[in-house]
């Protein structure tokens, strides 16, 4: 085709499916990106199975807009993974406009919708895991755990960790962090490294990956982040607190900007932030809720 713009009449291509899986096979993004975009890509394929038009990326941009079980966060997943199909399409010249210029995507409160573990609520967890025989299974559990409390590590964190990342000696270990080509030098937490050592011995581990599963479909091999958010989110439920495992990242930062007294310069090198605007967002969550007692007492002499 030559013309610059796509005509009313629609567009179709030949088995979308498969050019979007060549498409997301060469981007250069991590393999959890590649395969978050392969998943999400099939909502938009579905809602343009007729064909394309120049307004087809608009009209799904409404119809997430309209969608009330997905929040703002997962839908400007699909709206990514969907923009980046067909700017990709274009560039490749199988669709003649760019029909994702000028279309933002949804605007996001800045602020956390979901707290963070409690104090109380690790303090569950801690007695809990104190409790529990020193199993194979177990020891997995307590060193997945306190990588999570003492060190705030992210999901992804956790299932990309080898055995010969942890220096238990020189307790420190090797993170292969978010979006990072390299890996990080952490210092551990001395319950950090007790825990990892009693799970090391226990399991009889000296290489691969630190993390492995023991299901027999897929015993030995790496674990998954899937996996890891089971294992944490059942032992979470069996004590009655709903919260994510990202809970745990969340309670790691607000304790570590309350004991720096909100120097949040000092904090982003144990959470390592790229930048201080997520920590801003943790800060103001902190200040917010500690103010909540003068909130209360200006109302002290109504009585409803």
């Amino acid at each position: 085709m030559n013309n610059q713009t796509l005509q009313p009449q629609t567009l179709k291509l030949n088995d979308p499916r498969k050019n979007a899986e060549r498409i997301f096979d060469f981007l250069d993004v991590s393999d959890n990106t590649r395969q978050d975009y392969k998943y999400r890509i099939g909502l938009f394929l579905d809602f343009v199975k007729t064909g394309f038009t120049r307004d087809s990326f608009l009209e799904f941009k409404r119809f997430l807009r309209d969608r009330q079980d997905y929040s703002v966060s997962t839908k400007n997943k699909y709206l990514a993974a969907a923009r980046i199909f067909l700017k990709e399409l274009n560039r490749q010249g199988l669709l003649p406009a760019d029909i994702t210029a000028n279309i933002k995507s949804f605007k996001q409160d800045k602020k956390h919708k979901r707290d963070g573990l409690s104090d109380r609520e690790i303090d569950a967890v801690t007695a809990k895991i104190r409790k529990l025989p020193p199993t194979a299974k177990n020891t997995r559990l307590k060193a997945i755990l306190a990588l999570l409390i003492f060190q705030g590590l992210r999901q992804i964190e956790l299932v990309r960790l080898d055995v010969t990342d942890i220096d238990l000696v020189g307790m420190k270990a090797f993170i292969h962090g978010k979006g990072r080509d390299d890996k990080e030098l952490i210092d551990l937490h001395p319950e950090t490294v007790n825990a990892v050592r009693e799970y090391l011995k226990t399991n009889r581990k000296a290489s691969g990956s630190l993390f492995t599963s023991d299901s027999n479909f897929h015993r030995g091999g790496r674990l998954t982040t899937r996996a890891i958010r089971k294992i944490v989110t059942t032992s979470l439920k069996e004590l009655d607190i709903l919260k994510s495992t990202h809970g745990f990242r969340h309670f790691f930062t607000t304790t570590l900007i309350k004991a720096y007294k909100g120097n949040l310069l000092e904090v982003t090198q144990y959470t390592r932030h790229r930048g201080l605007e997520m920590l801003q967002v943790y800060n103001d969550a902190v200040k917010r809720k500690a103010d909540l007692p003068r909130f209360y007492r200006a109302f002290n002499k109504i009585n409803f």
